[in-house]
């Protein structure tokens, strides 16, 4: 069985962060699909930067010993949001707004989660 679904999965096993847009340009389009969305006009796959910003986020408290775990929806360059986790932060250190990149984290299922990063003041 092939789709957008599909071909995602095989991107992230490459170790690629992709997303879609209608062909010839226009704004980008998650999750993966057949087609765009209002328009049913055919979808390109095109490399993102992996910039994001934290756009809302809670953590997930755990039966102990187990930690608590994050999930965020993240705002990315390109214009769509997806959620997901952001690495190495605390409940006082991950903040709404917050800058973030991208990155594909292996094993059986490939899965994007996001790092912090450090802005220059000024």
């Amino acid at each position: 069985m092939s789709g957008p679904g599909t071909e995602w999965d095989a991107a992230l096993a490459e170790g690629r962060f992709l997303l879609q847009r209608p062909v010839g340009g226009g704004k980008a389009v998650f999750p993966p699909r057949a087609f765009a969305p209002g328009t049913g006009a055919e979808l390109e796959w095109f490399e993102t930067s992996g910039l994001g910003t934290v756009y809302s986020a809670t953590w997930i408290q755990r039966k102990p010993p187990e930690p608590p775990y994050n999930v965020v929806l993240v705002d990315l360059a390109e214009g769509v949001r997806m959620m997901g986790r952001v690495e190495d932060v605390t409940p006082e250190t991950l903040q709404i707004g917050m800058a973030v990149k991208a990155r594909i984290i292996g094993g059986e299922v490939p899965m994007i989660v996001f790092d912090p990063v450090e802005q220059a003041d000024g």
